[in-house]
């Protein structure tokens, strides 16, 4: 006989008659009714030709060739059965994983701070990575599990994947304290065009969106100076007149260390969608999704789980 002939139904059946003895608690336990309890142990005793329980006073006694197969089959469903639900838990207290987020520069300074701050109060041992959207072929990485999650404004991967919004944010004006627009109540248009900038092009992400809004309005800025990044922004700003159009809360965060202030942009910039996206394949993950409800619970606003596109 040929594992292929034995349904494994049948073995679960096998299994809790031999501690249970009656097939109406074997019905009760399974969640089945009796006659589909009678029927499956009908289908066993054909397959293994063999009466493999006698009804008796004290219940169903199993025979000597049912005696026989007791241990074995008790412990292929053990094994079966930790190895199915091997992935049902995940303790962060006890973990040493390793997980690898594709973030931008901005990503980093924004999130980075109170998320390392959590692993060291709940999840000492596990450890993060962090690349550049535009470093690898994110979707393959996410595919192969070499990548866990992608954040950011990433309008390239909308499709194919689960995706979570975190947040939304408009896009502020930020310069320096003792900047002369900071002195003004709001900024005008004609502050904005006037003024000198600092433009970021961040390959990879969706804040080049900024551009395409600035052109579409016909509105252009005095670029003073262009950087491929947002890290060097604050240094920057720090001890010249120029200013810089960046997220909201990448000035919240950049502000105090670099005596900085930023208020609203007067040109007509979209907001940008921050997401969370995972690969389907790691959809239920434990350790996956324990990483995506922290994050969510620390930096999402109220949003919901979108469906995968």
């Amino acid at each position: 006989m040929e594992l292929r002939d034995i349904d494994f139904n049948l073995l679960v059946v096998f299994h809790h008659l031999l501690t249970q003895k009656r097939i109406s608690a074997v019905a009760d336990s399974l969640d089945l009714t009796q006659p589909a309890v009678s029927n499956a142990l009908a289908r066993l005793r054909r397959l293994l030709d063999d009466e493999l329980f006698l009804r008796t006073t004290r219940g169903m006694e199993p025979t000597p060739f049912a005696l026989q197969l007791t241990e074995p089959v008790a412990e292929a469903l053990a094994t079966l059965h930790s190895a199915i639900n091997a992935r049902a838990s995940f303790d962060p207290a006890s973990s040493s994983r390793a997980f690898s987020i594709a973030i931008s520069d901005i990503g980093e300074i924004y999130f980075l701070p109170a998320l390392m701050e959590e692993l060291a109060r709940f999840a000492p041992g596990v450890t993060l990575r962090t690349m550049r959207h535009n470093a690898v072929d994110l979707r393959e990485e996410m595919e192969t599990g070499r990548i866990d999650l992608a954040v950011g404004l990433l309008p390239q991967l909308q499709t194919g994947l689960f995706q979570r919004q975190l947040f939304r944010q408009r896009y502020v004006c930020m310069f320096r304290k003792d900047h002369p627009l900071a002195k003004k109540r709001s900024l005008t248009l004609k502050d904005f065009t006037t003024a000198e900038h600092v433009l970021v092009a961040a390959a990879g992400t969706g804040h080049g969106k900024v551009e395409e809004a600035l052109e579409r309005a016909g509105i252009v800025r005095r670029a003073r100076l262009s950087v491929p990044h947002f890290v060097a922004v604050g240094h920057a700003l720090a001890a010249t007149d120029i200013i810089a159009t960046v997220p909201e809360r990448f000035s919240e965060r950049t502000a105090a260390p670099f005596g900085m202030t930023w208020a609203a942009n007067p040109a007509p910039i979209p907001d940008g969608a921050i997401h969370m996206l995972w690969h389907a394949k790691y959809h239920r993950d434990p350790g996956n999704r324990w990483l995506r409800e922290l994050i969510f619970q620390h930096f999402g606003d109220a949003g919901k789980t979108r469906r995968r596109t």
